[in-house]
């Protein structure tokens, strides 16, 4: 058991060793990189899912196939999904930025649309009511009523794409995957297993991060009154 221990810390010790002293410069860049093209994404993502949520929930006949097609692209291996836009765009950020956003649309969609669906139609009408139009109506009370719902869709996408974009390096995407595709590559020489834990432990320390940002961002961007439901 000690042998063991004294494995794990040596281990450990190497790794931070290797984040924090010998590639301190490359786990800056790659992690400034991976951030930057989940953030891009998934902006880009809520922009197109929540317009497209609101024409599902406005026009019932498109529902099931606007979410349908957003399904599909769920179940599109990563790898071919990535490089599948090479030809039109070539190599690097821009393949893998459309394959992320393709990811995170579902979420968000889908999220929409419930969130939408929950607003007591009564409020609504009341508001057209008073002289709103269909656009104030949407924007000043369906969407911020309907914003708690559609957030949890922006953050379950934040931590879906912040993943995946572990992959955007084999596009020349660059971002903390280059970590683990140059340890996979090197191993078993010095440093590959650091290598590829660094890779892999920043991808979820800025999940994590990415979380607790957006969750401090959802808190007061919801009214009291809706967060004391």
């Amino acid at each position: 058991m000690n042998l063991l221990f004294a494995s794990l810390a040596e281990g450990v010790g190497s790794w931070w060793r290797y984040v924090t002293v010998l590639h301190f410069d490359d786990v800056r860049q790659h992690t400034l990189e991976h951030a930057s093209l989940v953030l891009q994404s998934v902006i880009i993502a809520t922009v197109l899912a929540v317009a497209l949520g609101v024409l599902a929930h406005r026009v019932k006949v498109l529902r099931a196939p606007l979410l349908g097609i957003a399904s599909i692209f769920l179940t599109i291996p990563s790898l071919a999904l990535f490089t599948l836009f090479i030809p039109l765009v070539g190599l690097g950020t821009a393949p893998a930025r459309i394959a992320l956003v393709m990811y995170a649309l579902l979420p968000i969609m889908r999220n929409t649309v419930a969130g939408l669906e929950g607003v007591d139609g009564a409020i609504a009408e009341s508001a057209r009511g008073v002289g709103m139009s269909k656009a104030a109506v949407l924007t000043r009370i369906e969407l911020p009523l309907a914003w708690p719902v559609i957030s949890t869709g922006v953050r379950v996408s934040i931590l879906l794409t912040s993943g995946i974009a572990a992959i955007a390096t084999l596009v020349g995407g660059g971002g903390l995957g280059e970590f683990i595709k140059k340890g996979l590559s090197a191993y078993p020489l010095g440093y590959s297993v650091e290598q590829v834990w660094t890779g892999t432990v920043l991808v979820m320390v800025l999940a994590l991060v990415f979380d607790a940002i957006f969750g401090i961002i959802r808190h007061f961007t919801t009214s009291p009154g809706i967060r004391k439901r």
